[in-house]
């Protein structure tokens, strides 16, 4: 499929697949795909960061090849491994045999057969359908010295295995990088991107997103549902829920058959909102209760 040739396009494509994007995010989508930029997504855990890379693959028919980063992630992990349990098959089989000598088994041991391929390398590897949507998520994880390896690898669209040479995309992927901004990224690797900051959707934006993804929840639970969420992220809590624990506390609910929210079923299912054991003590009991009252206002108020 054709990458989409306006920003409206972009909105619709992700529409199709039940992904709520807004006119700033969508921008900068189109931008990323119009100019061959990678795309630098950072915000809070939860906001729809890694959701957006796998929708436009999807979306486009693409394949997507996800680089989930941790710490002591190294450019060899990234890029490429060998097969050692098969080349240690190889050489004992050529021992035994005599059938290759000791050049020709070196070069077969380090060539494509025996030859793993990581995130990096198999997104420049060109792709019947079209340039494959790199992930390279949370790279806040990893440390500098990768994030140094992706400035030649982002900015040249090539790696280099020194036993094979250069290996240079033949269409460069469409690049997404998310951060949960754990740490700060580095600016050389920013300067290399189009930068967008992914935040907390208003109340209709939030609502939309619902009433796509839960489509069978009522519209007055739904509407309690994020009434509720945004009220809890005013709180002071450790780490606030995102968009992806609200769907999840819907679904929550609709498995409960709950058809509107009470000051017990929040208590009872605070675990799929919070994910730490002092901010649930803190909303239950009448905290809770008091939330619940400042929802169901704000709920009558939505359009």
């Amino acid at each position: 499929m054709g990458l989409p040739g306006s920003i409206d396009a972009v909105q619709d494509l992700l529409a199709r697949e039940d992904y709520v994007c807004g006119r700033a995010l969508a921008t900068v989508v189109f931008l990323s795909l119009k100019l061959g930029r990678p795309l630098f997504l950072e915000g809070e855990a939860g906001t729809g960061k890694t959701e957006i890379a796998k929708t436009l693959a999807r979306a486009l028919g693409r394949p997507l090849i996800r680089l989930q980063c941790y710490e002591g992630l190294d450019a060899s992990s990234a890029v490429y491994d060998w097969n050692f349990p098969a080349q240690m098959i190889a050489i004992r089989t050529a021992e035994a045999t005599g059938a290759s000598t000791r050049e020709g088994l070196q070069e077969e041991l380090f060539g494509p057969d025996f030859l793993i391929e990581r995130p990096l390398l198999q997104a420049m590897r060109p792709h019947a359908s079209g340039a494959p949507v790199l992930l390279i998520d949370e790279l806040d994880r990893t440390d500098e010295p990768f994030e140094a390896f992706l400035l030649e690898a982002l900015s040249d669209f090539q790696v280099t295995i020194p036993e094979l040479g250069t290996i240079k995309a033949p269409e460069p992927p469409i690049v997404i990088l998310t951060s949960n901004r754990t740490r700060e990224v580095h600016d050389a690797l920013k300067r290399r991107c189009l930068y967008h900051w992914v935040d907390y959707p208003d109340v209709q934006r939030e609502l939309d997103i619902l009433q796509a993804r839960v489509p069978e929840a009522s519209l007055q639970l739904s509407k309690e549902v994020i009434a509720f969420v945004q009220s809890l992220r005013t709180e002071d809590v450790f780490k606030k829920p995102g968009v992806a624990e609200t769907i999840d506390w819907a679904k929550c609910l609709l498995a409960l058959d709950v058809i509107a929210l009470t000051p017990e079923v929040i208590s009872d299912t605070l675990g799929a909102l919070l994910k730490y054991q002092d901010d649930i003590q803190r909303i239950q009991g009448s905290e809770a209760s008091r939330l619940l009252e400042e929802a169901r206002t704000q709920a009558k108020e939505m359009l």
